[in-house]
C-alpha cells in the first residue's frame, strides 16, 4: 500500500517570513531611535530651561541687588553732604561703606558666574566706570573732611550723581540683556519641544504610546520650570518695586523724600499754572532735636520723627503731600489753595498738633 504524499507545508510549518522579521527589527530600531532621540531632545530642553531659571535669573537677581546697593551708597553720600550733624554723618559714612562692599560683592558674584566674550567687554567697561565713581566719591569725602561742604555738594551734583546714574543705566542694560536671553532660551525650548514631538509622530503608530509618555513627562517639567520662572519674575517685580520705594521715600518715616517732594512740587506748579490754582508750601523744622538724640539715644529720636510724620499726615488732606527732607526737616505741599489764609490755617493746625507732648509709649 503506497503512502500518501506529504501535504504542502503551511505558514506555521514554514516559520516567520524573513521580510516580517526584518520589518519587526526595523520597527524596534525605529522605536529605539525614537526613544533615544526623544530623550536627547528633552534633555536639551531641560538644559535650556535650567539656563533660564538657574543662570540668567540668578544674574538678574544679583544685578538688581547691586543696583539697590549702588543707589543706597549714592543716597548716603548725598545725605552726608546735606547734614550738619556729625553723628549722623558718621552713621551715614558707615552705611556708605557697607553699600560699597555690597556693590563689590555683587560684581564679584557676577564674575564668578562667568561671562561670554561680549559680556566680559561690557563688564570691563563697567569696571572703568566703577573706578571713576570711587575716585569722585573719594574726592567728595575729602572735601567733607576738610569742612568744604559747598564744594562737596557742587562736586556731587556735577560729577558724582551723573556718573552713578550712568552706572545704574549700565546695570539696567545688563539686566535687560539677560531678560532677552531668557526669552530667547524659552523660544528655543519651545522649538526643541515641537521638533521632538513631530519627529515622534512621523515614526508611526508603534511609537505613539511612547511619544505620549515622553510628552507628558516634558509637559510636567515645562510646567514646573515655568512656575519657577514666574515665581522668580514675581520676585524681580518685588525687587523693582522695593528699588522704586527706596528711591522715592524716606526709609524711616515712609514719607516722600526730597527727590519725590520736588517732583510733586513741579507737577503741582504746572497744574496750578494750567488751571489757575495756587500752591502752598510749609517748612517744618524741629527745635532742639539734637538734644533728644544726645540725651535719649537715636532710637528715641527716630520714634519722635515717626510721630511727627504721622501728625503731619493727620493735619493735611489726602491731596496734599508731606515729605521728610532730611534730619529733622519736613515739608508740606498744599494743593488747590484758594488764598493765603488757607496756608496760615494749615500752619496753625500743624503747630497745635506738634505742640502736644509725645509720650514714652508713643
Amino acid at each position: 500500500m503506497t503512502e500518501p504524499p506529504p501535504a504542502n507545508p503551511g505558514p506555521a510549518q514554514r516559520g516567520i517570513s524573513p521580510l516580517v522579521v526584518s520589518a519587526f527589527v526595523a520597527l524596534i530600531a525605529l522605536i529605539c531611535g525614537l526613544v533615544l532621540n526623544g530623550l536627547l531632545q528633552f534633555q536639551a530642553l531641560g538644559d535650556q530651561l535650567d539656563i533660564v531659571v538657574e543662570h540668567h535669573n540668578r544674574k538678574i537677581n544679583i544685578i538688581t541687588q547691586t543696583q539697590v546697593a549702588a543707589y543706597i551708597r549714592t543716597d548716603n553720600l548725598f545725605r552726608m553732604v546735606m547734614t550738619d550733624d556729625p553723628f549722623e554723618r558718621d552713621a551715614l559714612f558707615l552705611s556708605f561703606n557697607h553699600a560699597g562692599f555690597l556693590v563689590g560683592e555683587g560684581r564679584n558674584a557676577l564674575r564668578g558666574l562667568g561671562f561670554t566674550a561680549a559680556e566680559q567687554r561690557y563688564f570691563d567697561a563697567q569696571t572703568d566706570l566703577v573706578g571713576r565713581i570711587q575716585a569722585v566719591q573719594g574726592r567728595v569725602i575729602e572735601l567733607l573732611d576738610a569742612d568744604r561742604r559747598a564744594e562737596a555738594q557742587a562736586l556731587l551734583t556735577r560729577e558724582a550723581i551723573p556718573i552713578q546714574e550712568a552706572f545704574n543705566r549700565q546695570l539696567a542694560d545688563m539686566r535687560n540683556a539677560y531678560e532677552r536671553a531668557n526669552e530667547a532660551a524659552q523660544r528655543q525650548a519651545q522649538q526643541t519641544y515641537r521638533h521632538a514631538f513631530f519627529l515622534m509622530l512621523a515614526f508611526g503608530v508603534a511609537a505613539v504610546a511612547l511619544a505620549l509618555l515622553i510628552a507628558w513627562y516634558t509637559t510636567c517639567k515645562i510646567s514646573r520650570n515655568s512656575r519657577r520662572i514666574r515665581e522668580q519674575m514675581a520676585e524681580l517685580e518685588r525687587s523693582r518695586a522695593a528699588l522704586h520705594e527706596e528711591a522715592t521715600h524716606d526709609p524711616l518715616t515712609g514719607l516722600a523724600n526730597r527727590r519725590l517732594f520736588y517732583d510733586r512740587l513741579q507737577q503741582a506748579i504746572r497744574r496750578a499754572v494750567r488751571y489757575g490754582g495756587k500752591v502752598g508750601i510749609l517748612y517744618v523744622d524741629m527745635d532742639r532735636f539734637k538734644d533728644i538724640n544726645d540725651r535719649h539715644g537715636h532710637h528715641t529720636g527716630d520714634a519722635v520723627l515717626l510721630e511727627v510724620g504721622q501728625r503731619l499726615l493727620a493735619c493735611v488732606r489726602d491731596s496734599d503731600s508731606v515729605a521728610r527732607l532730611g534730619g529733622d526737616e519736613f515739608a508740606v505741599l498744599l494743593e488747590g489753595v484758594a488764598r493765603r489764609q488757607d496756608c496760615v490755617a494749615a500752619a496753625i493746625k500743624i503747630e497745635q498738633s506738634l505742640a502736644r507732648p509725645v509720650s514714652r509709649s508713643t
